[in-house]
């Protein structure tokens, strides 16, 4: 495992000035721009980077490829770096925002050679648009109907070639027609507490923030494994030591901000505390379903599945069963409550 120290070999303190009360830049701005700049995921960046040099020295669409993984690991960055990369134009969209075929179509034949498209969300997407997709990807065609009733009849259009950046936080949602035609899928995992402090010195030096190496990696420690959530914590945590004076943000102004936003030392926020919660105290532990959760949490049932339960499962918080949601022994140390 990586120290402090090594971690921020080449950075040291950041921030250009400190204590800068400037605005802060949108988000777009601390968005890494090259496969250089994106930190973590080795393997993946590596294989990326064969995928985009082949498809450069064959002058051809890169294969259409689908980047899975929970909310904020920067499938949209890939995407975004993937068409830099191979200098081509990316056009953006989402799987509800596809309400028709005829939306899908339009977007497929204002395509250039090349381009990539993506399509986040992508699970989202209704079956009759999705079936627009397969003779694109396949053939670089398109089947039109025209007119109605008796009188219809089907029309074939020809696209240029292009990739289809499909992104997901459900694969198990996907159509298995659709998933067979990517040639390309890269899962994104969540990141160590070490490169997440990697990517709170690079968003604070863009930004021209003060921050120290262990007020980033206290940072890192409780942001979810999640670049996103490192992104925002930073910036709040910046708030804090602005309005109490702090010229810098240390390990102890980082802590101090980050309890007061009711983040723990193991990155648990006042939701993932209270699902664990009512596990325990109104159901025993579990098992319970997602449904009856949900209503007891008073939140969404998508983002307790999406947003809270991936990473409680991965700090060994909850467990997934045939017969519902169970908390573990370790959330109730966590939560220094007793097993019944």
């Amino acid at each position: 495992m990586a120290t402090k120290d090594s971690i921020f070999a080449s950075h040291g303190e950041v921030g250009a000035v400190p204590g800068s009360s400037g605005p802060f830049l949108p988000d777009d701005n601390v968005r890494p721009r090259s496969l250089d700049e994106f930190i973590g995921h080795s393997t993946l960046k590596a294989n990326l980077r064969v995928y985009l040099q082949a498809a450069r020295e064959r002058r051809q669409a890169m294969d259409h490829t689908i980047f899975h993984g929970s909310p904020g690991l920067g499938k949209t960055t890939l995407a975004r770096i993937m068409a830099s990369e191979l200098g081509v134009n990316l056009v953006s969209t989402s799987g509800p925002v596809l309400e028709r075929s005829g939306d899908l179509a339009a977007i497929l034949t204002g395509l250039e050679q090349n381009d990539l498209l993506f399509v986040d969300e992508i699970h989202r997407m209704p079956i009759a648009v999705e079936e627009v997709l397969y003779p694109a990807m396949e053939d670089f065609t398109l089947d039109l109907v025209v007119g109605q009733g008796a009188g219809a009849r089907t029309v074939k259009l020809d696209l240029k070639p292009f990739t289809l950046v499909g992104a997901t936080t459900r694969t198990g949602l996907l159509s298995a027609p659709l998933q067979d035609r990517f040639g390309i899928a890269l899962h994104l995992d969540f990141y160590s507490p070490e490169d997440l402090a990697r990517i709170v010195a690079r968003s604070a030096r863009i930004l021209g923030v003060a921050v120290s190496s262990e007020g980033a990696l206290e940072i890192g420690r409780r942001a979810r494994g999640t670049p996103r959530i490192a992104n925002r914590l930073l910036r709040r945590v910046w708030d804090f030591c602005l309005v109490n004076g702090k010229s810098s943000v240390e390990a102890e102004e980082a802590a101090f901000a980050l309890s007061r936003m009711e983040v723990d030392e193991s990155g648990l926020d006042h939701m993932d505390r209270k699902l664990l919660s009512v596990i325990i105290e109104h159901y025993e532990g579990g098992p319970v379903g997602l449904k009856t959760l949900a209503a007891a949490c008073s939140e969404d049932e998508r983002t307790l599945e999406d947003i809270h339960e991936p990473y409680l499962m991965r700090m060994g918080f909850l467990k997934r069963t045939s017969r519902g949601r169970v908390a573990t022994h370790r959330a109730y140390r966590h939560l220094k409550k007793l097993p019944g």
